[in-house]
């Protein structure tokens, strides 16, 4: 009998003991889930800016890319009328549209916690002081968002995700190095060239110009001497007339636009288009979702790789 209290004395004490230890470590972690800096201050293109740590309900317009890449949906995404972009819509098919120039209004009614611009020429009206009333306003600055690498990685700092945004660069760089040797083995030393029709028009993708970074840069894919020649790329990108098109002697054409596009069918009925190199040997691909094709974005190149790749060494 003797023993037996002793026994239940000695798990009385130590339940005692295990239930103070139980105690402590929730404090702890509550003290330092409290100690957890709620807010961050980074320098953006107007100078010192503080904005949450974590934020939860995000704009970034014409960001989306970066974000979507980062596990993050945006509180609204980017949009002109009914168009959005279409190659992110699996994953913001339920996010609401939001006017391209985020207007003060629907800013309000997304109730964002921050707000992200590309660059401050990207804020419409010299609206800035009314943003940032509005949620904590981060403006990129033009060296960041100007290389997409350089973009997602300040938006991992933003977001507080700088080590996924690392390692996602680390995946791109090895899905392209993959894809390159790939194509090389296929076609060596071949050109190719990529053509987006828009509006009747023909714009032909400079080797720094959204997917032909990608082609020519990323996955080292030879220039025709056409590309070659054409000026430094400048903002605002010029069309080039179809006759100009008769000069294009690459191996391989990438031709980019929606299947509807009249400028397209005009093109493929010319006798300028059914003499370029590429269409005699029937080295033409077609793709249909522009969308991803002129814009810069981790998600963007990726796609842009997978249908390069598929393309090139089938």
């Amino acid at each position: 009998m003797a023993f037996r209290k002793k026994y239940i004395g000695l798990m009385a004490a130590l339940l005692s003991i295990l239930l103070l230890a139980a105690c402590g470590n929730k404090e702890n972690g509550a003290e330092e889930k409290n100690n957890e800096p709620k807010e961050i201050t980074l320098t953006d293109a107007n100078g010192k800016v503080t904005i949450p740590a974590e934020p939860k309900r995000v704009l970034a317009p014409y960001l989306e890319d970066s974000l979507v890449a980062l596990d993050v949906t945006p509180a609204a995404q980017w949009s002109i009328g009914e168009t959005v972009l279409e190659y992110l819509q699996s994953d913001l098919k339920d996010v609401p549209k939001i006017g391209w120039d985020l207007p003060l209004e629907q800013t309000i009614k997304a109730e964002p916690d921050l707000i992200v611009f590309s660059s401050a020429a990207s804020i419409q009206n010299g609206q800035y002081e009314e943003y940032k009333k509005i949620a904590p306003t981060y403006v990129y600055k033009d060296v960041d968002s100007a290389d997409w690498k350089k973009q997602l990685e300040v938006m991992g700092k933003i977001l507080g995700k700088e080590k996924l945004a690392s390692d996602k660069l680390a995946q791109y760089e090895d899905k392209t190095k993959k894809a390159a040797e790939n194509i090389k083995k296929a076609i060596g030393d071949e050109t190719a060239a990529m053509i987006w029709i828009a509006g009747g028009k023909y714009y032909l993708f400079e080797n720094t110009r959204f997917a032909g970074n990608v082609l020519y840069n990323d996955l080292g894919v030879s220039q025709p001497e056409m590309v070659k020649k054409l000026p430094k790329a400048e903002a605002s990108w010029q069309p080039i007339s179809m006759e100009s098109l008769s000069g294009l002697d690459a191996d391989h054409l990438f031709l980019v636009s929606l299947p509807e596009e009249q400028g397209l069918a005009k093109l493929e009925q010319s006798n300028i288009y059914k003499g370029l190199p590429s269409v005699k040997e029937g080295n033409v691909y077609k793709m249909e979702d522009p969308t991803h094709w002129t814009i810069n974005g981790l998600i963007a190149s990726e796609l842009s790789i997978e249908q390069i790749e598929k393309s090139l060494t089938k």
